[in-house]
């Protein structure tokens, strides 16, 4: 059974069976770990790398999907916001209605867009300490906090949420302000927006897995921004290329 798995996913380099049992020959403890792990896996994935790289694919898929049909909130948010202030200055009209529905939109936007922000990588990371280890401890260090704080926290606060939200449903709360709307959308907000949150979490895990057995390139680095190294080698070649054109140019002359 535990060769369902090509090989436990933490570790780059062997692959077979008979790679990784050589790899792991006179280290009992990583040993143990690695069959330790490939057991979870297996027990509560039931599948190996490859059918997770592809859940994880389905789960990017819909959190872009989320994140480009939630940046038109943004749109709608100012014209509503426009619209009530030449509205108010204009001819002395003014709307709760319309007042909260604002906040609605950035409610909706902040929460909904949480797991398209996590695709994107684009979370405020510390990476004072973590900047000075290798990548390979950087990526075990993302599905640590992952698994033992981002997702246990989205839990917990969603088993808190739930409750507030049924009961402004069932009891159809309205706001306090005249004309306000109706609660219960902007309460569900929260637990909607952790929930999108923690299953791009779970994509995110994945993936990093995915990383240290070298499947995939690096996911933590952001799309389409280059690393100090990129950068480094072009501002090399840029200066190649300019002491060979001044050599040219010198030449012409």
């Amino acid at each position: 059974m535990l060769q369902a798995l090509k090989k436990p996913f933490w570790i780059s380099g062997p692959t077979s069976s008979l790679d990784l049992r050589q790899a792991l020959k006179g280290k009992p403890l990583l040993q143990g770990f690695s069959i330790f792990l490939q057991s979870v896996v297996i027990v509560f994935f039931g599948v190996n790398m490859d059918s997770l790289l592809s859940l994880s694919k389905r789960i990017d898929q819909f959190s872009e999907w989320v994140g480009k049909w939630v940046a038109w909130l943004v749109l709608f948010s100012v014209l509503i916001s426009a619209g009530n202030a030449i509205s108010r200055k204009a001819f002395n009209l003014s709307s709760n209605a319309f007042l909260e529905v604002q906040w609605y939109m950035f409610a909706a936007v902040f929460m909904l867009a949480a797991g398209y922000t996590l695709l994107r990588q684009e979370h405020v990371k510390i990476d004072v300490v973590s900047g000075r280890f290798s990548k390979r401890t950087q990526i075990w260090i993302d599905i640590a906090g992952i698994c033992f704080f981002l997702i246990p926290f989205v839990t917990y606060i969603i088993i808190l949420a739930m409750p507030l939200v049924i009961n402004a449903f069932i009891t159809k709360e309205m706001s306090s302000n005249a004309g306000g709307l109706m609660r219960w959308p902007v309460f569900a907000m929260l637990p909607l927006g952790l929930l999108l949150l923690g299953i791009q979490g779970v994509s995110e895990v994945i993936k990093r897995f995915a990383f240290l057995q070298g499947m995939i390139p690096d996911p933590s680095k952001k799309p389409g921004v280059k690393t100090p190294e990129e950068e480094f080698a072009e501002f090399l070649l840029q200066k190649e290329v300019a002491a060979r054109e001044a050599v040219q140019m010198g030449a012409q002359k």
